[in-house]
């Protein structure tokens, strides 16, 4: 007899720079046509930023200790958000599944999404940095430059996470819901709030695992030490090694189709 009919998977497309590069630019092109989400994106950080500074007037200090870590937290929140509805929209709309009917593969749409918003990203960190060093006068004992690149791998971080919780969403309300779910207990437990070593010790551990508690310690680290230290080196990697694993995720899930 014949053997039994197996259906094949479609092969898997190498990246092509062209195909990428088409998928970025097209993302890009939506996003600047999106003005609210482009104000979003790249206003509300540096205004929660300069806010907090308003509010610590009276204590410079405070600012000094807080500012860090905000200048980390906000923009992976606002770009979680901003990259799981638009991906989400890419999903419900039909886009997505008509792109991978299409020589463009999985990889090309994972890493023009990518490029595109790093693209946004390295824009807000810019202004979001440039603000919090300059104007608001945080004092950075180590690298500004540093500082830039970690507020970036934030960024990128929060872009990685909403490419691969997008796909746990079917509607854009159930994407705001994510927002809750997956990042208020890390910004609960990331030490910012009440310092890790004075917490329960189960508290603690739960901490660890989680990559915001690794964005604060680095950008804690760059403004209170002149040097690079392995701590330092750990956290950087952490972070760019969750931003991988959720892009690897991402992909897994990248054909999932909502009803």
């Amino acid at each position: 007899g014949h053997p039994p009919h197996v259906a094949a998977c479609p092969p898997a497309h190498p990246i092509d720079p062209s195909r990428t590069g088409a998928t970025a630019e097209r993302v890009l092109r939506q996003l600047s046509r999106d003005r609210r989400t482009l104000a979003l994106v790249l206003l509300l950080p540096p205004v929660l930023l300069l806010t907090l500074r308003l509010l610590f007037h009276r204590s410079p200090a405070t600012f000094d200790r807080a500012g860090p870590a905000l200048l980390g937290i906000f923009p992976l929140m606002t770009m979680f958000f901003v990259t799981s509805v638009a991906m989400l929209r890419e999903r419900t709309s039909g886009t997505l599944e008509r792109l991978l009917t299409t020589p463009v593969g999985r990889g090309d749409l994972l890493v023009g999404y990518g490029l595109a918003f790093a693209v946004i990203a390295a824009a807000q960190a810019a202004l979001a940095t440039a603000l919090t060093v300059g104007p608001l006068g945080l004092t950075v004992r180590g690298s500004a430059a540093l500082l830039f690149v970690a507020a970036i791998l934030s960024s990128l971080l929060g872009t990685a996470l909403g490419l691969w919780m997008s796909a746990f969403a079917r509607t854009e309300f159930e994407a705001v819901q994510l927002i809750p779910a997956a990042l208020i207990p890390q910004f609960m437990l990331c030490g910012i709030l009440v310092p890790r070593h004075t917490m329960l010790p189960a508290l603690d551990r739960l901490a660890t695992v989680m990559p915001m508690t690794y964005v604060v310690d680095a950008m804690a680290r760059l403004t209170t030490m002149r040097n690079v230290d392995r701590w330092l080196a750990r956290d950087i990697t952490i972070v760019t090694g969750c931003t991988l694993a959720a892009l690897g995720l991402a992909a897994v899930t990248l054909r999932r189709r909502h009803p």
